[in-house]
């Protein structure tokens, strides 16, 4: 027959010091990774609030700052739930000082982050627009696709991306992709308010709505 020792006192305490410090070292952990996230936030809302003050201001300088008080705050804390917004915001920057692939690159953390459909339809557009701006056809029709893959009719900026995709089509020479672009565009948004526009597009490429 086995038989069980009653564990020492020396056991017991040594155990239960051991269980303190577990406890002590995972509540520590807590209040360091609630406190890192603390100065996150605040740095990620800090740089968005200095770029929308820049943005209504008419110095390429104080724009250039924000630019790169955004970068900081994305390099520092790239994993804060603002990560996309702010990478978003990068892209904006970087696209209005024509700097195409530094715009595409911030926008495509702020795709791979985001956390909304909204931000990551917003950056999918906005790397479609850097391919455009570079004569890329192939890369901007496929970033248009990427944009529209997660929407359906209604959705936001849905009607938009069709006429960006139609339009990289045409300019690429993929006219019969266009026509189908286009027409797609007329049947599953009636109502949209560029429909005559549209038909136009269709007429100079010789075809019926």
């Amino acid at each position: 027959m086995i038989t069980w020792s009653r564990p020492s006192w020396r056991v017991v305490a040594v155990a239960g010091g051991a269980f303190a410090v577990v406890a002590a070292i995972a509540i520590g952990l807590w209040l360091w990774s609630d406190a890192e996230q603390r100065r996150a936030t605040t740095a990620h809302a800090r740089a968005l609030a200095r770029a929308a003050q820049a943005r209504t201001q008419d110095g390429a300088e104080a724009r250039a700052a924000a630019a790169r008080d955004l970068e900081a705050a994305l390099a520092t804390f790239p994993t804060s739930p603002l990560a996309a917004q702010t990478a978003l915001e990068i892209g904006n920057a970087r696209y209005a000082e024509r700097d195409w692939a530094r715009a595409r690159g911030a926008w495509e953390i702020a795709a791979a982050r985001a956390r909304s459909t909204t931000t990551r339809t917003l950056a999918r557009a906005g790397i479609g627009y850097t391919w455009e701006a570079e004569r890329n056809w192939p890369k901007a029709t496929e970033a248009f696709q990427a944009g529209l893959a997660d929407l359906k009719p209604g959705d936001f900026n849905y009607e938009e991306l069709l006429i960006d995709l139609a339009r990289v089509q045409e300019l690429g020479g993929q006219k019969p992709a266009a026509i189908e672009t286009y027409r797609r565009l007329l049947k599953e948004v009636p109502a949209s308010l560029r429909a005559d526009d549209v038909r136009t597009r269709l007429a100079s490429l010789g075809v019926a709505p």
